[in-house]
């Protein structure tokens, strides 16, 4: 299994209404994708309190490499990964992501 785990350090004129939709938007992927097994997302309520700025993720877990691929290629992937972008704190830079066997 290849978890996916997006690290997002949005605006702060981004409103947490803002940051449900674009969740609300990423979680319709889910069924359009062979090989993906499911999305969590949502704010952090570490009581550790490291976030650094990063205050809402999200892990995807999918069946292999390949359909880890097929995410990132699929058209509703790219709209709302464009979202994301257009709303963290320097595009990409606001972003971290990080994928590993599991």
């Amino acid at each position: 299994m290849i978890r996916h785990i997006v690290l997002l350090k949005y605006r702060p004129d981004v409103t947490e209404e803002a940051a449900t939709s674009i969740f609300a938007e990423l979680h319709q992927i889910e069924g359009k994708v062979p090989g993906l097994l499911g999305i969590h997302s949502g704010r952090s309520e570490s009581p550790e309190k490291i976030e650094r700025g990063y205050m809402h993720g999200f892990t995807a877990d999918f069946e292999s490499w390949e359909a880890l691929q097929a995410y990132q290629d699929h058209p509703d992937h790219q709209k709302v990964g464009a979202r994301m972008v257009a709303h963290a704190e320097g595009g990409k830079d606001g972003i971290l992501v990080l994928d590993i066997e599991a």
